[in-house]
């Protein structure tokens, strides 16, 4: 019998996981996690590629929060040796906070 490997079965996972997955907060109304925001300059997609990209890490969680006027992508990322972190980018301009 063929045995799955663990990590094989944690990757796949993972990517269903963050594929588009956006958070409603109270009051915000609700938008596709690939289409932009009304005022945004990047989508969540190209925001989850851009921080992956940067920080050779894959992205296991992603928000969508307003903080204010502000609309924020909160990425949660697992890099290769396990270390789990959060990365703020700003919709609007595409900065990572």
């Amino acid at each position: 019998m063929n045995r799955i490997r663990p990590g094989f079965v944690l990757a796949l996972a993972l990517s269903l996981l963050c594929a588009g997955q956006t958070r409603v907060e109270a009051g915000e109304a609700y938008a596709a996690p690939a289409a932009p925001l009304a005022h945004s300059a990047i989508t969540m997609n190209q925001a989850v590629r851009m921080v992956e990209q940067r920080f050779q890490a894959r992205v296991v969680r992603a928000e969508t929060r307003k903080d204010g006027d502000q609309t924020v992508y909160v990425l949660r990322l697992l890099d290769r040796s396990g270390r789990v972190f959060t990365v703020r980018v700003d919709a609007a301009s595409g900065r990572i906070l």
